[in-house]
């Protein structure tokens, strides 16, 4: 198993500081500043993020998206552990997102491709009210994004068009998740999946049923970690 960490990401978009958000609370606009401090994005960019942000705030009232408890830092805890990936696969433009949920990472990608040519992200979420609200994140930022209704096995492998990147965040213990993303990582995709600390027990649980190559990334904004996966073969 690999391990290695990863120099300090950056944006294909250019790094230009973007500019404070017109509103908001003390705390917010000090998570907002660290996270773009620690991964810059060009001030379009940002500027979708705010949007996408807002929209969240006010869908949480309705619509659980997010832990309530992590609402207060959705830039720190959320924002930039999605903004994170985007160095592991800087010249990927089509990704497919697992359960996108929120919108952590899939909506977060799309805003920060918004400006790349072909970039395209795939939000696959089963929830109803919450692919109502990325459907409206991504009309809102004009992100490239496509939001699937449908659950998730029974659509990652009727995308069209070639994937280069699969993501999950927070959605189902790894076994599962290489299950999902096998039809995609065998034509070409790597795979990236966010976990918590106990990863190793995970990955023992799933090279039960998968001969796996993986590499381990260190989370830089937790004690997490980024499974890279590029080659998934079923034993047996």
């Amino acid at each position: 198993m690999k391990r290695r960490s990863e120099s300090k990401p950056s944006n294909g978009a250019a790094n230009s500081k973007a500019d404070e958000p017109r509103a908001g609370t003390k705390d917010s606009n000090q998570g907002r500043a660290e996270a773009l401090n620690a991964f810059p994005v060009s001030r379009e960019t940002a500027q979708r993020l705010d949007l996408f942000v807002g929209l969240l705030t006010q869908w949480q009232n309705k619509t659980n998206l997010v832990a309530p408890s992590t609402l207060p830092h959705l830039w720190t805890r959320h924002v930039a552990d999605s903004l994170q990936l985007i160095a592991l696969a800087p010249q990927a433009r089509v990704w497919a997102d697992l359960g996108s949920g929120g919108g952590f990472p899939g909506v977060v990608l799309a805003c920060a491709l918004a400006d790349t040519p072909g970039a395209r992200v795939h939000l696959i979420e089963r929830n109803a009210k919450k692919a109502a609200f990325l459907r409206e994140a991504i009309r809102i930022t004009a992100s490239p994004g496509v939001v699937h209704l449908t659950e998730i096995g029974d659509n990652v492998d009727r995308i069209t068009g070639p994937v280069e990147c699969v993501s999950a965040r927070a959605l189902a213990p790894l076994h599962q998740l290489i299950s999902f993303a096998e039809p995609l990582v065998r034509n070409g995709a790597t795979a990236l999946f966010m976990k918590g600390q106990d990863v190793e027990a995970e990955l023992t649980e799933a090279s039960t049923s998968w001969k796996l190559e993986p590499q381990l990334h260190p989370s830089r904004t937790g004690d997490g970690w980024i499974v890279e996966l590029r080659r998934i073969d079923r034993r047996g």
